[in-house]
């Protein structure tokens, strides 16, 4: 009884604390969360005391987000429009708020209607979220754009405010003063209307943009759990562990072959298995409509993911045994999974999680999915270092897998009973 359940007691532990940390507080762990400032305000002249004089509002709003936003929570970076296209072409940003060019000129005319009659509208300020970095990201981007544009609506209403009642105090005596209604102070009150939108929507089989974390997650559960199939059944063929039908059971005699020999044998059945797999999840997609417009890319890196994941549970396997099954476990599913970015940005996990996601499989499959799948496989949205990173596990996993059994080989440390070894001895 006591090895299993201090076994569990230690890995279902560090899996509680990863999962419960990575979802309990998202918007409390925010650091470094990456959104664009676009001033696009040309600004405008006003009459003031008989003198003109140039405004721009539109400043004036973004130096009051820049001095408002934590800089310890919100990494703003103050851009131009076609840049922060860029970014958000490129997955580098979560959101954008723009401030139009005629921001000023609407708020001017703003503050002549309330005392002039006339149509108008609201000066507008828009609030984008890319949609392609997850749902949760997009409502992130939603509450910090609105309680940043809340307090600045405030303080330019104020301001807007007084510049119209210092307006009608100038109006020579004996002339007939205009009047605020009620209804227009309101208005002054909280002058920008906030819109909030999606920089390019979705298509309908993206899941709201969870596809590519489910498609990642599919990619990385095929990899350990094939792994450990393939593992489990050409050890029974070889005659190192007995297979049990029912209540029978077969154990064929040992093979005599190297550990070198054997790990090449699993290494080959799982590239066959990739592929086969691959297909099917790139078949399955296309029937579901949630494949995007990019399959053979998409086929193409699920391959390269599934390979490099498979080969390291292997090489892991080779080299300690079923230990082995519960470091595969940890790495790619308990720690693998909090730190994916996959739901919640990995800018709103524990800075813990968010540093393994520098180096954790299912961070480096979910990045290249997400490119594929929302941003066109372009390389610098995050195929690029999916590729990399896959490419650097599998020659890890080659090297690592390769070494450890010519070792143990080399050390006469076959794959032996060694109860019935003592026994004999």
């Amino acid at each position: 009884m006591l090895a299993p359940t201090v076994v569990l007691s230690i890995v279902l532990s560090l899996l509680g604390v990863m999962y419960l940390a990575y979802i309990s507080d998202p918007e409390g762990n925010l650091h470094d969360f990456p959104i664009a400032l676009v001033n696009q305000d040309v600004g405008d002249t006003i009459d003031i005391d008989g003198r003109t004089e140039q405004v721009n509002f539109g400043e004036q709003v973004a130096d009051a987000l820049v001095a408002g936003l934590p800089e310890d929570q919100i990494d703003l970076r103050v851009v131009g429009i076609s840049e922060s296209e860029r970014l958000m072409r490129t997955a580098q940003i979560y959101g954008a708020i723009i401030i139009p060019s005629d921001f000023s000129k609407r708020l001017g005319i703003l503050g002549v209607g309330s005392v002039v009659g006339g149509e108008i509208e609201r000066p507008i300020i828009t609030v984008q979220s890319n949609p392609g970095m997850g749902p949760y990201s997009a409502g992130i981007v939603t509450r910090i754009g609105a309680r940043a544009l809340t307090e600045v609506n405030e303080q330019v209403g104020q301001q807007l405010t007084a510049q119209v009642r210092d307006t009608l105090a100038a109006t020579p005596e004996g002339a007939s003063a205009p009047q605020i209604s009620g209804a227009a102070e309101l208005t002054l009150a909280q002058p920008i209307h906030v819109v909030e939108q999606d920089w390019r929507p979705l298509s309908q089989g993206a899941g709201l943009g969870l596809t590519a974390f489910f498609y990642a997650l599919l990619i990385l559960m095929a990899g350990v759990v094939g792994a450990m199939v393939i593992h489990t059944m050409v050890d029974a063929q070889l005659g190192f562990q007995p297979t049990e039908y029912g209540p029978w059971y077969v154990h064929y005699p040992p093979t005599p072959i190297s550990r070198l020999h054997t790990l090449l044998i699993k290494w080959g059945v799982m590239v066959v298995v990739s592929v086969v797999i691959s297909l099917l999840y790139l078949i399955v997609a296309k029937i579901l409509g949630v494949a995007g417009n990019q399959p053979t890319q998409l086929f193409l890196f699920s391959v390269l993911a599934l390979v490099a994941v498979g080969l390291t549970c292997m090489a892991s396997l080779a080299a300690f045994g079923t230990a082995g099954l519960l470091i595969n476990l940890a790495v790619f599913v308990i720690l693998g999974l909090p730190s994916s970015s996959g739901t919640v940005p990995i800018q709103a996990t524990p800075k813990y999680i968010a540093w393994l996601a520098d180096f954790e499989p299912m961070h480096q499959v979910y990045l290249g999915m997400r490119s594929i799948l929302y941003f066109e496989s372009d390389y610098t949205a995050g195929l690029g270092r999916g590729i990399w990173m896959s490419l650097l596990g599998l020659l890890l996993a080659l090297v690592g897998g390769v070494a450890i059994t010519k070792y143990y080989d080399y050390k006469g440390l076959h794959r032996e009973n060694l109860i019935d070894k003592k026994a004999a001895a």
